[in-house]
């Protein structure tokens, strides 16, 4: 395709992907289900062009900005108190899943050598953050459940990687060491940690000079290539570095963040990702009709492939919910064990975690960048691309109505270490008090803002009351925002009235807009 073909098609895509979410929101389809169904669709359209991934430009493009993102959002204290949960997913499951996926692959087709079964088993082993976020941003779960599947999400696409270039690098020359396989991954891991940090503090210091609000959000947009590009160019896990850079500049935005800034970086941060991961799935799909071309097309594929790789989906499947329900049973037992005894195994939680192992683009980029002289390499893009289909299209879109099925519902988020949302707003509303009564009088004790005044302490006092009895309340504070809410949509009529017959300026109807708009979300923030 020529330059202007190619920009035409994605702005083609972009269109696709709009009625694609549209489709989704209103069938209650995960997006991620439709969107790939959708890019199958149009990669068998008469004169839609062929699709062919660079494995290398999909990771550096995707990845960096969606682990950003996800590392971020991330709270902090969830994620170490449950890191060792984390690290057994991201980790252990990853190494168990890429055996158990290459003993099933060899068993299965005998002539494949150790070597090559193994990076089958590590191209398939990691879920996709992309796909992980994209599922479970449409279902509620317990805090414990989405820490630990969000956490693993952000880590184990290192553990795949490496395990793949180990074995890949065995199918070719024949040689592999564990040791030196464990090695390398700390030196990995590690080095990831150190660049991650250096970059996100750096990054840091660095936007508190930048001061102008668009050179700002633009830093943040540079930030993930950063990270996970300076990662990569020093050989260490770019994908650690990033999520590292994520979890640092996602702590210290409240200290360098201005109100203004927060609102429009994030407004920006949003469409963007819901762009990056529209297309990751889109691309999914059209990727289709490339790896049917290789394997000779679909009758052939389906004749020669369909056993084995409908044992290698098996495998991944159960392999998953071998390690979940075992370190679940190990857990409680070692408890016992110590006389310790914590939490009673969870079945109905660990069958939600094992069947929330969605794959996506990380486990198609890792397949497509197989070298052409890799044995089975054919074999190795087919089972990767059914994997990538079975587990969203299928795990995706019943992972909802197995959590109603189970009953597992989220948690408020409040436990006996912190503090209620209600308490802690109460607290809010007393220091502000606080600093305008300290604000609010002359040196002789003249009350100079009454009108604050009387806001702040209505407002202190309505807030250690609603703390205190909140189902008291809950009533009458759902009727007053309701109220709030419909006083903000009149003004907003009037002043569009006043716009439209002219009587007011273009300047002035954005600034009074503004005003309404930081209104209505603050009230909608508040009425929760």
């Amino acid at each position: 395709m020529t330059p202007v073909a190619t920009f035409e098609f994605i702005l083609l895509l972009l269109v696709a992907i709009l009625g694609l979410e549209v489709l989704a929101r209103r069938t209650r389809l995960p997006p991620a289900a439709a969107l790939i169904v959708g890019g199958i669709a149009l990669a068998f359209v008469p004169g839609i062009p062929a699709v062919s991934l660079d494995p290398d430009l999909v990771l550096v493009l995707f990845l960096p900005p969606l682990l950003m993102e996800g590392a971020y959002f991330t709270v902090w204290s969830d994620f170490r108190r449950h890191l060792p949960g984390i690290l057994s997913l991201a980790v252990g499951a990853v190494a168990f899943t890429t055996l158990a996926v290459g003993v099933v692959a060899h068993l299965l087709v005998p002539g494949l050598p150790w070597a090559a079964c193994f990076a089958l088993g590590a191209v398939v082993s990691p879920p996709d953050a992309v796909a992980a976020k994209a599922v479970l941003a449409r279902v509620s779960l317990p805090r414990r459940l989405m820490v630990l599947l969000e956490g693993e999400s952000l880590l184990n696409d290192a553990a795949g990687l490496v395990l793949f270039r180990f074995a890949v690098a065995a199918a070719l020359t024949g040689a592999f060491s564990i040791g030196d396989a464990t090695l390398t991954f700390g030196v990995l891991a590690l080095g990831g940690v150190a660049v991650g940090a250096a970059v996100g503090f750096a990054w840091v210091k660095l936007l508190r000079y930048l001061e102008d609000v668009h050179l700002m959000i633009a830093g943040t947009f540079l930030l993930p290539w950063a990270a996970y590009v300076g990662g990569e160019a020093v050989h260490v896990s770019g994908v650690i570095a990033t999520v590292t850079a994520g979890l640092i500049f996602g702590w210290y935005q409240h200290d360098i963040f201005s109100a203004n800034l927060r609102l429009r970086g994030t407004a920006f941060w949003q469409v963007m990702i819901f762009l990056m991961e529209a297309f990751v799935f889109v691309l999914i799909g059209l990727s289709l009709r490339g790896v049917v071309e290789r394997l000779g097309g679909a009758g052939d594929a389906i004749e020669t492939l369909a056993v084995p790789v409908a044992g290698v989906v098996a495998a991944v499947v159960l392999s998953r919910f071998a390690w979940v329900f075992g370190a679940d049973l190990l857990r409680v037992g070692a408890a016992r064990l110590l006389g310790r005894p914590g939490p009673a195994a969870a079945p109905a939680a660990s069958a939600v975690m094992s069947w929330a192992g969605m794959r996506g683009v990380v486990t198609l980029a890792i397949a497509l960048s197989l070298p052409a002289a890799m044995p089975g390499r054919d074999f190795i893009l087919a089972a990767a691309f059914a994997v990538i289909l079975v587990t969203v299209l299928l795990q995706g879109t019943t992972l909802g109505p197995l959590i109603r099925l189970l009953r597992l519902e989220a948690d408020a988020g409040e436990d006996g270490r912190h503090l209620p949302r209600a308490t802690a707003r109460a607290r809010m509303a007393q220091a502000q008090l606080a600093a305008i009564e300290a604000l609010s009088r002359d040196a002789d004790g003249a009350i100079r803002h009454p009108r604050l005044l009387e806001q702040y302490g209505h407002r202190a006092g309505a807030a250690a009351r609603y703390s205190e009895a909140p189902e008291t309340f809950a009533g009458n504070r759902a009727d007053h925002y309701r109220v709030l809410l419909a006083t903000i949509a009149a003004g907003r009529a009037e002043i569009l009235r006043l716009h439209r017959s002219g009587e007011i300026h273009d300047e002035t109807l954005h600034v009074l807009e503004h005003d309404l708009d930081l209104q209505e979300m603050t009230a909608e923030t508040a009425r929760g």
